[in-house]
């Protein structure tokens, strides 16, 4: 029987393994489910991501500061937020595969979906990892990786409300690790255990919280399409009586069309004031505004934006991937918005004689201070141009002959394939242009 042809994503997962994208948590020890690591390429593209989002939501703004919480918190804030009590997921085990699934992905209920067996009663399991702090290992001692990022910006709210002279509305920015004892991990780096998130906690006054609620929802929408995200695969969601959480007036999720269908991506929450009059009851703190403007005193409502990066870095994947059938081989080729690409330019002398190899060498140190730039002098020009296409790189400069004649380079662009030739001592601005416009 012929082997099956390899999906979409069996492609991409392979492409990371190989040219140093993503690679599988202590692999050499056979493997860690659901954890992973980034390579060269996939730590330079997860840091343009979440420069992408932090210059988008944070510093282009003048009303969202920054934080950045502690992974370890009192474990009294878990209590308050609800995480102790009730962030479980129902979980069945088969009897004969010894398989564990979340019951709610089980299609035929007390069926193994895998072999067929019967499978246990469902019995809730907590999601987040405990661990102890101190010399001694006893309940007092128990604290929590944290399952969320946002806790970290409620509780630290009238800090930074304080310090930086914000009034209400504003908002607090965050990236940051969080872990999660999944039961049942998927479609690559989809779910994991350890994953950072992107989120945005933006504090109104009652009754303007679903205007700021549709103000972000479209401000949002702009974001994927400014990332370079085909606006065609992306999508709202809302959650209905059944999805909605138990805090939230109003739920959207940005959902994105993954080679496994439509997933959420993104989700925006009007969390009214459940969180901030949760840990004003439990901490024993005033956490209330006063406006000094219409002399009112409230508990801010607050809006939710909250993204996953590697969740993020997945669809910018499978959006980016492209395979071109040409007359004599296959082309795979990784369309990345310049802003994000991990590296922005390869250099090329045509060959490795008659100076070109130093002149590309001085072009390289022209432009790293500013971009990440990568240098090949190994095989066929047209090689080379395969190997950045590959990983990305929006932009190739070769050295030719005409370069020692008058100090001009080509420039191909990746997704044309087109080639223009400009001064050495435009490249700077070019790319910054491209880059940046």
């Amino acid at each position: 029987m012929a082997n099956p042809t390899p999906t979409t994503l069996d492609k991409i997962i392979s492409l990371c393994r190989r040219r140093g994208f993503i690679f599988q948590s202590s692999e050499i020890y056979g493997g860690l489910n659901a954890c992973y690591d980034y390579g060269p390429l996939g730590v330079e593209l997860k840091r343009n991501v979440k420069d992408f989002w932090w210059n988008w939501m944070v510093r282009r703004r003048r009303d969202v500061v920054g934080l950045d919480a502690a992974i370890l918190m009192a474990p009294r804030v878990w209590e308050a937020s609800g995480h102790v009590a009730g962030f479980t997921d129902p979980m069945v085990d088969c009897k004969v595969c010894k398989r564990r699934f979340r019951a709610d992905m089980v299609p035929e209920p007390g069926k193994c979906p895998e072999c067929g067996g019967q499978m246990t009663d469902i019995r809730q399991f907590n999601l987040m990892f405990k661990t102890f702090m101190g010399a001694v290992e006893d309940s007092a001692s128990v604290v929590y990786l944290r399952p969320e990022t946002a806790q970290g910006i409620y509780v630290n709210y009238r800090n930074v409300l304080d310090s930086s002279r914000q009034k209400v509305p504003f908002g607090i920015g965050q990236i940051g690790k969080a872990f999660r004892n999944e039961i049942t991990t998927e479609n690559f780096i989809f779910r994991t255990r350890e994953f950072e998130q992107m989120e945005m906690q933006f504090f109104v006054k009652p009754g303007t919280d679903m205007e700021w609620f549709e103000s972000w929802k479209e401000d949002r929408k702009n974001y994927y399409s400014a990332l370079g995200i085909n606006p065609a695969k992306t999508r709202f969601h809302q959650h209905g009586e059944d999805e909605l959480a138990h805090y939230a007036a109003a739920a959207f999720d940005i959902q994105y069309e993954f080679p496994f269908g439509w997933k959420e991506l993104e989700g925006i929450h009007n969390r009214t004031d459940f969180d901030l009059k949760r840990h004003q009851e439990y901490a024993g703190v005033d956490l209330s505004y006063f406006d000094e403007v219409t002399r009112e005193r409230y508990v801010p409502y607050i809006i939710e934006t909250s993204a996953g990066v590697d969740r993020t870095m997945l669809c910018i994947l499978c959006d980016a991937f492209e395979e071109q059938e040409l007359e004599k081989d296959t082309r795979t080729v990784l369309h990345f918005h310049p802003a994000i690409a991990p590296v922005k330019a390869g250099i090329f002398p045509l060959v490795k004689k008659e100076g070109m190899p130093e002149i590309a060498h001085q072009i390289e140190a022209m432009l790293q201070p500013y971009y990440a730039v990568f240098y090949d002098e190994s095989g066929a020009v047209g090689r080379r141009y395969r190997r950045q296409d590959e990983v990305g790189t929006p932009f190739c400069i070769t050295v030719d002959t005409e370069t020692l004649e008058n100090e001009t380079v080509t420039v191909r662009d990746r997704d044309t394939m087109q080639q223009e030739r400009m001064k050495i001592a435009e490249l700077t601005a070019f790319l910054h242009k491209k880059i940046n416009g």
